[in-house]
């Protein structure tokens, strides 16, 4: 999943070329281009190497993610387990516990991710969609569970009022997922890659999968940090290691950045050269690599934040 092949930077010119910026687990490459020089902008040699450095850095990094995901969900799981009453709101035991359940889908998703990435895509253009789909589907819940979080105290308890949020707030992140799939598939090059983009730039799946991501991990933060500096009852959520959930947001706000500067440019609305043909990808991997580690450094987070709670004596319940 996921493999080099040429394309030149003239395709910016094309509205039906691909968008190949898959950066971590090829789920977002915008250019992806081989060591070619080419000389379409400003009339000097346009260098791009960046499909070597990805075959080579991004299997390691995502084998290495999901196994540290896999023990930090894991300790984080065991913490809930052995001591349920130590978890007060905004981080509440409901809640934690389904975070930890989205990491755990996120995390899940890598191996696969990284097979394909090293060796081709060979599961199939449904099975593409699919993980398309499930890695949405985990990001967008969890943005969801960190938002909702500071706005109401449902899952305090696991009643009927927390029963219908988990299953409206899951199935909500499962349809908001579904442009994502909808807009990506397969492409032959020397080898099958899994991309995201298989549209045209201006298709109504991409750009509603676009709106919802910058919605999600730009727009949604941005609301919610002066609400709740500027509420009483939400200033609430920010006690001594609430902060912990926000890392979610942190960690996929300059991805969500980037993918909106990607779209200016394959849409002709900021102008291409030949530093940004250099450079761009370069900056989007970084920014989705950067989000990837979410799934391991959030249940760290949460696990540290509580057991200095224990530690200071000041943990408190719903």
């Amino acid at each position: 999943m996921g493999n080099c092949f040429p394309v030149s930077p003239s395709l910016l010119e094309n509205k039906n070329s691909l968008d190949l910026l898959e950066v971590m687990g090829d789920l977002d490459f915008s250019y992806y281009y081989s060591n070619e020089t080419f000389t379409d902008y400003d009339a000097a040699p346009c260098h791009n190497r960046y499909c070597p450095f990805f075959q080579l850095v991004a299997p390691p990094f995502l084998a290495v993610t999901c196994a540290t995901a896999t023990l930090s969900t894991g300790a984080l799981l065991l913490a809930l387990a052995k001591r349920p009453q130590a978890w007060g709101w905004p981080q509440s035991r409901l809640l934690v516990a389904q975070l930890a359940v989205g990491t755990a889908l996120f995390a899940a998703l890598l191996p696969p991710v990284a097979v394909g990435i090293r060796q081709g895509w060979r599961l199939g253009a449904g099975l593409c969609r699919l993980t398309h789909l499930l890695w949405h589907w985990s990001l967008f819940s969890q943005g969801l569970l960190v938002g909702s979080s500071f706005c109401s105290t449902a899952w305090c308890h696991w009643d009927p009022r927390s029963r219908r949020l988990t299953v409206a707030l899951w199935a909500l992140a499962l349809l908001l997922a579904t442009p994502a799939a909808l807009a990506g598939g397969t492409v032959v090059g020397q080898e099958t890659s899994c991309i995201r983009r298989s549209v045209d730039v201006l298709s109504p799946a991409y750009l509603l999968h676009l709106a919802l991501c910058f919605s999600l991990f730009v727009l949604l933060p941005a609301v919610l940090l002066p609400a709740t500096l500027a509420v009483p009852q939400l200033r609430a959520a920010w006690e001594p290691g609430a902060g912990a959930s926000w890392l979610f947001f942190g960690l996929w706000v300059p991805y969500g950045v980037g993918l909106a500067v990607d779209f200016l440019l394959h849409a002709r609305l900021l102008q291409p050269t030949c530093s940004t043909f250099e450079h761009l990808d370069y900056v989007l991997g970084l920014s989705e690599g950067l989000g990837v580690l979410h799934c391991c450094l959030t249940p760290a987070a949460l696990l540290t934040v509580r057991l200095c709670h224990r530690c200071a004596g000041t943990s408190s319940s719903c």
